[in-house]
């Protein structure tokens, strides 16, 4: 039950105080995300952990000035992979074996088969495909966050062309997705804070067949 209680006590934060979250929570939170589970395992997704002042000053101007951009301890951006590659996979996979102790094409069909799905279903499904992921990943650090009392609010409301030529993502065929700025709640300022958590009654939020 302890993970509910965390989740029951997380909210949109939207007003945070500037209070910096200890590396060992960081930590927890990024290990979190390292973990989630992605299709094939492929983790085609990158986060980008941000503190410099100034390119969060820049990044708030293009987040439609929510202050949490420049009140957080930290702003984790995560960024997907443009379109996947043979060699992007290749790279996965053999990483793989090696580190299963496995004969380097034990791996091989299976990586081609899935090249040639994945291939045949364009750039367009790979993009998507790709930010799927990435939110899966997302959705882990939220709740690592919440588990370590500390207040994450995932975002999309940013320019993301803008965001990918401030972090200069295109040399690295990433696109960014969503970000998550992660701090503590500034209780005095803030008229959330204290309201009741509201969300789809269970009765209509699961269909049971």
């Amino acid at each position: 039950m302890a993970l509910l209680d965390d989740l029951k006590w997380r909210y949109a934060t939207k007003k945070m105080n500037g209070q910096i979250v200890p590396e060992d929570k960081l930590s927890y939170i990024l290990e979190a995300a390292r973990l989630a589970p992605s299709s094939s395992g492929l983790q085609p997704y990158q986060i980008f952990v941000i503190t410099n002042k100034n390119l969060l000053g820049k990044i708030r101007v293009i987040s439609n000035d929510q202050s949490q951009i420049t009140d957080c301890s930290h702003l984790l951006v995560f960024a997907a992979w443009e379109n996947y590659s043979y060699e992007r996979m290749e790279d996965v996979f053999l990483r793989t074996v090696r580190e299963r102790g496995l004969a380097d094409n034990a791996m091989e069909a299976y990586h081609r088969g899935l090249w040639n799905l994945y291939d045949s279903l364009g750039l367009k499904w790979q993009s998507e495909h790709s930010a799927k992921q990435a939110y899966i990943a997302l959705g882990l650090a939220v709740a690592a966050a919440a588990e370590q009392k500390v207040d994450a609010t995932p975002m999309e409301g940013f320019d993301n062309a803008k965001m990918d030529e401030i972090l200069g993502l295109e040399k690295l065929g990433l696109k960014s997705v969503a970000i998550l700025p992660i701090g503590y709640r500034d209780e005095g300022r803030h008229w959330l804070v204290n309201l009741k958590k509201v969300r789809t009654p269970r009765e209509r939020f699961i269909i049971e067949l």
